[in-house]
């Protein structure tokens, strides 16, 4: 009864922390819809902000439906807490017959052990006496004293039948009451949880309503329907204008971004004036028309001053101007800001065009290889970007080192697991070394060792890119150099296929580590199955191996798969584990394994499934895990001569098993069988 009481308070605190989140996020999403009716009203998008406004207050009124329906619960919550504390302090009252009775037999238990201890010392006493032949009257004082024994000692036995029979009566009673409380607790529980998912629920529809709507106003809201409404409340009108004199194109473009520009008819053009030229009804003599920016009015003072080449060059940051942009303009002083405009938009379209380079980039190289392995490659070239990177300078590459493990447990045996390792060498190349290969016509070879290669059981390097001399003597590295030739055709070529991208990745080598079976293994496992016709009982253990990595790190998404046949109708399991009915399936989803968990890496993982179609036949278990930073072989590479610099090394190995159709994880990457 105790547990029952601490388990209704603490659904109460879960349902209250529950409204509180709910809160939050409905005031969180109140001031998301403000801030969005505070958007730009501007352009032809402003239209959707008023739907997405809408749709955010509607999201916010359904949660905070869902906060009232809580607070609701938690009242009716308290009320049975109240009421259920009463019921246990009634039922204890009634009760306290019974712990009377466990007393009284406990006491009277106590005393027919004493009483029968002294009954069989008597007993012998009286034995003894007669044998060792002593006098009648020392016989007849012992026969005395064990019959009080023997009449005390049948009291006591008839007590404690006595006492045994209430005992088993009270017990009985009070036994019932209290299945009775727990029964009705738990229904009642059980009626508070469906209470809360149905309002979970019924918000959760009124959720998909509101999406709903909102998906149904977006497509509503056409591309011609958004502009119409812009057309209209910008617009100045529906007559046509006249039709416009044609002018200079080039200057067509800056005096549609100057607002406020009247053209003004000259007859006739002025040597100190800053003019652009149309075409004239006079071929020989081209008309002229004279920019003014209003409201500025026009002063009397002549003074004039004319912007050079020189002038324009120091305003923009010393850029060389090409002829087309080089205009010669001088400026009446009641004309001071077209110049100052003039430069502004050159300015803009100058730092467009010469962005590359002005600034510094880094690369980011992500593996797309068909291992699948992604990785950042972040170095800053001493070029200003990768698409200028000089000759003279060391060129950055990326190396990475992706090992796959399969392994075979059977049963508990240790000596029967199967082992299989491989590797794969991928280098990463940025996308501006192409430039520097083919301007270089004698380009530096890129050269380098493969370390520890002792550990290794086969080398199969790309035959089309690499070199290696079979002569070397040493077992724990191996040379290679670069067909240099071959690797700037490999890397044109796949610019060419995919010209936007900035790096490119080639498949170096692959190779097969040695193994020593279970030793070689980052995660031993042993697993046990026992089978009943109606239930069936699991159990896997689990022991991190540090020794088999070359630099110990942590094994992290580590899962278990377990198919179970037999028709499973309830499955109990420690830890938790998720049970897919339609696959019959079971899953274990574990933290990271290192040597900083508990017990150092290792534990059990057990699950009991009851049966309707038993019993079950063991099946295999798959084991899913990866590590970053490290790899098993402990393989690497160290660049030789000049020319280059290595970026990046990155290590990773996993498990590997084909894509299943399982709905717990789409593409399971690594997995051991057992």
């Amino acid at each position: 009864m105790k547990h029952g009481q601490i388990s209704s308070k603490e659904l109460t605190d879960f349902i209250r922390e529950r409204s509180t989140i709910e809160e939050a996020y409905a005031r969180s999403m109140t001031k998301l819809a403000k801030s969005a009716g505070n958007f730009s009203q501007l352009g032809t998008f402003a239209p959707v902000w008023d739907v997405f406004k809408s749709s955010t207050e509607k999201l916010a009124s359904c949660h905070m439906e869902l906060v009232r329906k809580l607070q609701e619960l938690i009242k009716e919550v308290q009320k049975y807490v109240e009421e259920q504390a009463k019921a246990h302090k009634k039922t204890k009252e009634e009760v306290a017959s019974t712990l009377e009775a466990v007393q009284n037999i406990q006491t009277i238990s106590q005393a027919l052990q004493k009483s029968k201890e002294n009954y069989n010392a008597k007993t012998v006493e009286q034995e003894r006496l007669r044998k060792e032949g002593a006098t009648q009257r020392d016989v007849d004082k012992a026969g005395v004293k064990a019959k009080k024994a023997t009449e005390s000692y049948k009291s006591y036995v008839e007590k404690y039948a006595t006492a045994k029979s209430e005992f088993e009566q009270k017990m009985a009673e009070t036994a019932q009451k209290f299945q009775d409380i727990e029964e009705s607790h738990i229904l009642h529980m059980k009626e508070i949880i469906q209470s809360y998912s149905q309002s979970v629920d019924e918000t959760h529809s009124q959720i998909g309503e509101v999406h709903n709507e909102f998906v149904r106003n977006v497509e509503n809201t056409s591309v011609e329907s958004l502009i119409q409404k812009l057309a209209e409340s910008k617009g100045t009108g529906k007559e046509r204008p006249g039709k416009p004199r044609r002018f200079d194109s080039r200057w067509s473009v800056f005096l549609s971004c100057v607002p406020a520009i009247s053209l003004t008819d000259c007859s006739h053009a002025k040597e100190n004036s800053f003019y652009s030229s149309s075409d004239s009804e006079d071929e020989d003599e081209p008309r002229k028309f004279h920019v003014e920016i209003k409201p500025v009015q026009p002063n009397n003072g002549t003074h004039q001053n004319r912007a050079t080449i020189d002038e324009l060059k120091a305003s923009i940051g010393n850029i060389i101007l090409s002829p087309s942009t080089s205009v010669g303009t001088q400026k009446h002083s009641e004309h001071t800001k077209v110049p100052h405009i003039y430069l502004l938009l050159l300015s803009s379209a100058a730092e467009s065009l010469w962005t590359p380079l002005l600034r510094t980039s880094e690369l980011q190289l992500h593996q797309q290889t068909s291992n699948s392995v992604r990785f950042s490659f972040s170095g800053t070239s001493r070029g200003p970007s990768p698409v200028t990177l000089a000759s003279q300078d060391a060129l950055p590459i990326a190396v990475a080192f992706t090992e796959s493990v399969n392994a075979y447990f059977k049963g508990a045996d240790p000596t029967k697991c199967i082992v299989k390792i491989t590797g794969d060498m991928t280098l990463s190349f940025p996308m501006g070394i192409i430039k520097v290969f083919t301007s270089n016509p004698t380009p530096p070879v890129l050269t380098f060792k493969l370390k520890n290669t002792s550990r290794l059981e086969q080398i199969l390097p790309n035959q089309q890119l690499l070199y290696s001399d079979p002569s070397q003597s040493d077992s724990d590295s191996k040379d290679f150099w670069f067909n240099m030739q071959a690797l700037t055709s490999y890397l044109r070529k796949a610019s060419d296929q995919n010209p936007s991208s900035s790096y490119y990745n080639v498949d170096i080598l692959k190779y097969q580590v040695l193994s020593d079976g279970i030793h070689s293994t980052p995660l031993n496992l042993a697993v046990y199955w026992k089978c009943t016709p109606s239930t069936t009982d699991l159990r896997l253990d689990y022991r991190y191996n540090p020794d088999s990595m070359a630099s110990p790190g942590a094994l992290t998404n580590v899962q278990i798969l377990v198919p179970v046949d037999g028709g499973v109708t309830n499955m109990q399991s420690l830890p938790s584990s998720i049970w897919n009915s339609e696959q019959n399936k079971c899953l274990w989803k574990l933290n990271d394994i290192s040597e900083k968990s508990e017990n150092e890496g290792s534990g059990s993982l057990r699950a009991k499934f009851d049966l309707s179609n038993g019993p079950s036949s063991p099946s295999t278990l798959a084991v899913q895990f990866m590590n970053e930073g490290s790899t098993l072989s402990g393989v690497d590479m160290e660049l030789q001569g000049s020319g280059f610099r290595l970026s990046l090394n990155k290590k990773r190995f996993a498990t590997v098993f084909p894509p299943c159709k399982c709905p717990f994880h789409t593409f399971v990457r690594l997995l051991f069988f057992i």
